[in-house]
């Protein structure tokens, strides 16, 4: 039996909103979370893709549950992470933990860019 994880309701909140994150307003973020029916591939019982993009619209930064990952077993779980063109499986924890693995991903990618000092 799973617990409740009370930073579920946060990231829930989240959907739909986008966020320009620098001040020349060329990058920005999209959250899309929806709950959906608890199975293998998606134990938590979410779907979930938050992504930072560029000036042209191109993904720089994803976290998400929506595709399979190559190598991946039917009924394994589907959460992965997306860093300019390579992907990674990513290992859920909790709506918190997401959060701040993204946020740290995403401060990463500004800062190489020179986005952000």
């Amino acid at each position: 039996m799973m617990l409740h994880d009370p930073s579920l309701d946060v990231l829930l909140d989240l959907d739909g909103q986008v966020l320009v994150v620098d001040p020349e307003g060329g990058h920005w973020i999209r959250f899309v979370v929806t709950r959906v029916a608890v199975s293998p591939e998606k134990p938590h019982g979410l779907d979930y893709s938050l992504t930072l993009h560029g000036p042209d619209g191109a993904r720089l930064v994803g976290f998400d549950n929506a595709h399979r990952v190559a190598r991946q077993r039917r009924g394994e779980p589907q959460d992965h992470r997306h860093r300019l063109r390579t992907i990674k499986a990513y290992e859920y924890r909790d709506a918190a933990t997401l959060l701040g693995d993204f946020w740290t991903a995403v401060d990463a990618v500004l800062r190489e860019r020179g986005v952000i000092p």
